[in-house]
């Protein structure tokens, strides 16, 4: 059974970031496409612990770091915030870990912290994701053209978004069916 949790960032875990950020399995999904130097890594890092709009977790698959999760932009006022996740480590991907932490974050968001709205920015060709965010209940509410430059290149970004009316009725069951039948334990997972 794969055991996936998400626990907060810790000073240690600078240094892996900044390389999986530069990482040929990250970066081309990014908004940036510029290799990020130590100093401009250290400086988000920093920002990242002082900003109580953000959260950020490591992503780990049997006690081993593969990947960030996070929520920007929260807004207790509008009950909304964005998020978004990587998984660094490409032997991972297929595995569900993409699913459970997708659930994972639905509930805390809608659960834990009682917002009414989580919504999301997918680049175009990062087709996995934005039909993965789809399969979980996510409508398609925008397309952003020519949004940002990747490779020298405008490219069109996918705004998705989910409310947690929406998440309370089947999209949430049939998520949690899918889960478990891949032998995910889902006991730890905040309930929305």
């Amino acid at each position: 059974m794969p055991n996936v949790t998400l626990r907060t960032l810790v000073a240690e875990d600078q240094d892996r970031l900044l390389a999986w950020r530069n990482s040929d399995a990250v970066a081309p999904y990014m908004y940036s496409d510029h290799l990020i130097s130590e100093g401009e890594h250290a400086a988000w890092f920093a920002r990242v612990g002082s900003n109580p709009a953000v959260r950020y977790w490591i992503i780990e698959l049997d006690g081993h770091p593969v990947g960030l999760a996070n929520l920007a932009d929260i807004d207790l006022g509008n009950r909304r915030c964005a998020w978004a996740y990587y998984l660094a480590d490409p032997a991972v991907r297929g595995l569900g870990v993409g699913s459970f932490v997708e659930y994972w974050v639905i509930e805390h968001v809608f659960g834990v912290l009682g917002l009414a709205k989580l919504w999301c920015e997918v680049i175009e060709s990062n087709k996995a994701v934005w039909r993965l965010h789809e399969g979980f209940g996510f409508t398609r509410e925008a397309i952003f053209r020519n949004h940002v430059v990747k490779g020298g290149e405008p490219v069109d970004v996918i705004g998705l978004g989910l409310l947690a009316s929406e998440w309370r009725g089947a999209a949430r069951e049939a998520a949690r069916d899918r889960l478990i039948a891949k032998g995910f334990d889902l006991s730890d997972v905040p309930a929305a």
